[in-house]
């Protein structure tokens, strides 16, 4: 992301006829006459206004430029920027939601959407924090302007890194170059997975302790859609004898991919409760109160039930992945 935040010579001010400027790219709508008064009307000089230096055209400072007009001035104070438009509307959006008369929210809106369309690999955050928005309100504004904002595979963050849209296919990726190359340094790495170089050395560091290269919150499937059609559950190839399903267990407790995440270590508690010895299950029957038995009995089918269709969504996320 190339950052724009100050002009050129920003130390050096000119004194410049008013008559050789020209009006602003400006993110506002209107000038708001009231707020042209009251800076008429201050004592003191007005502070410098901004103008691109190639074009003389304003770039920030149009209220000023018109209370100097009502002063009766013919020359105003400049700063220099040095710039292409884009980058001059940019720092126009920025310095007016730093200082003077806030800008609408239909205003920044507005900015938000010219912003994105010279910058389409700007980040919803990096734009938000120049736009003076949230990152959801951006994009927000993004997916309604649809196709006719370029749609990239990777964004530049606030960072100036770039961030991929499917953060766990870089991940993957930079894990496959550091097994390729464990002497590789994490911003050459990055580059070429295209990532920034902040995660390509948080993959190399969940590497070195055993770890999944994909945090558990960017592991998380979609769920299936409720309308679905039902799935069909697939018998088993063969029952695991319980010495093998309590050796099944074991192996999956050594897992760090299931040992590091929320979802993992519920599952492997609830697989460590069932895999009680079949005997053990028939103690428990035996010696439930007469009383207590039926309703027992319909939860244990509602909780076969469950791990049936658990046991079918596991196997249709396998063989969407095949």
């Amino acid at each position: 992301m190339d950052e724009v935040t100050e002009p050129q010579d920003d130390h050096e001010v000119h004194e410049v006829p008013i008559a050789t400027l020209l009006p602003a790219y400006s993110p506002r709508s209107a000038t708001d006459k009231g707020h042209v008064r009251t800076l008429a009307e201050a004592e003191g000089s007005l502070p410098p206004i901004i103008v691109d230096r190639a074009t003389l055209r304003v770039v920030d400072g149009m209220h000023r430029l018109q209370a100097a007009l009502s002063r009766g001035a013919e020359t105003i104070s400049v700063r220099y920027f040095d710039g292409d438009e884009p980058a001059a509307f940019v720092l126009a959006v920025r310095l007016n939601s730093e200082h003077g008369l806030p800008l609408t929210l239909a205003e920044r809106k507005d900015a938000a959407l010219r912003i994105m369309n010279y910058h389409p690999e700007w980040s919803d955050r990096a734009i938000a924090a120049i736009a003076g928005l949230s990152d959801k309100t951006v994009g927000a504004i993004r997916r309604r302007a649809g196709s006719s904002i370029a749609q990239l595979d990777v964004r530049i963050g606030r960072d100036n890194e770039s961030h991929p849209l499917n953060p766990k296919e870089g991940r993957l990726r930079a894990s496959e170059l550091f097994a390729e190359n464990p002497t590789a340094s994490t911003r050459e790495v990055a580059r070429l997975s295209g990532i920034s170089a902040t995660t390509a050395k948080d993959v190399r560091n969940r590497l070195l302790h055993g770890e999944d290269p994909v945090p558990p919150r960017q592991r998380i499937t979609k769920p299936i859609p409720a309308e679905a059609a039902p799935i069909k559950v697939k018998q088993p190839i063969q029952s695991l004898h319980s010495h093998d399903r309590r050796r099944a267990i074991d192996r999956l407790k050594a897992d760090p991919s299931l040992r590091f995440s929320e979802s993992g270590r519920m599952l492997l508690r609830w697989l460590d409760v069932m895999a009680n010895q079949k005997d053990q299950w028939d103690t428990i029957a035996n010696n439930l109160p007469g009383h207590c038995a039926q309703i027992v009995a319909e939860l244990a089918r509602q909780c076969s039930d469950d791990w049936q269709h658990f046991a079918a969504t596991v196997e249709h996320r396998i063989d969407a992945v095949s």
